[in-house]
């Protein structure tokens, strides 16, 4: 395997990590701010809705480290990495349609997240398909 894409591969599971504490660590120990950033608004969210959400990103960041760490021997990872990518296209879309409030920098966010998650999980797969390719012929 070649060190371009084990080193590309590193960055880009590396960065989600780093994406993923930052999204989970905010929504989770500072949702007003979240609010804030992203509604302009007082943070009131009676059912805990984004404190799932960061739930659900700090499974992201868990699963990722662990990809981060075995993909080279066990190269599936990349394939479930872009799966969990994939559970996020259409729901940051929904948020931004349905939402009363957003400000400039949470529309930039919810806008550009679907097709970078969409474009993770095609580099992942393709890569996957790539390193395993190069198992078989061996």
């Amino acid at each position: 395997m070649e060190n371009k894409l084990k080193l590309r591969t590193d960055l880009i599971l590396f960065g989600l990590v780093v994406l993923d504490v930052l999204l989970s660590g905010v929504t989770l120990l500072f949702p007003a701010l979240w609010f804030r950033l992203f509604h302009g608004a007082a943070y009131i969210d009676p059912q805990a809705l984004l404190k799932r959400t960061g739930a659900v990103w700090v499974a992201f960041t868990l699963l990722q480290l662990l990809a981060l760490v075995r993909w080279k021997k066990e190269p599936y990872w990349l394939v479930l990495i872009a799966g969990v990518r994939l559970t996020e296209i259409f729901s940051d879309w929904t948020y931004l349609f349905f939402c009363s409030s957003v400000t400039l920098a949470g529309w930039i966010g919810l806008l550009v997240s679907p097709p970078a998650n969409l474009i993770f999980a095609w580099i992942l797969i393709r890569t996957w398909k790539r390193v395993t390719a190069s198992e078989r012929a061996v």
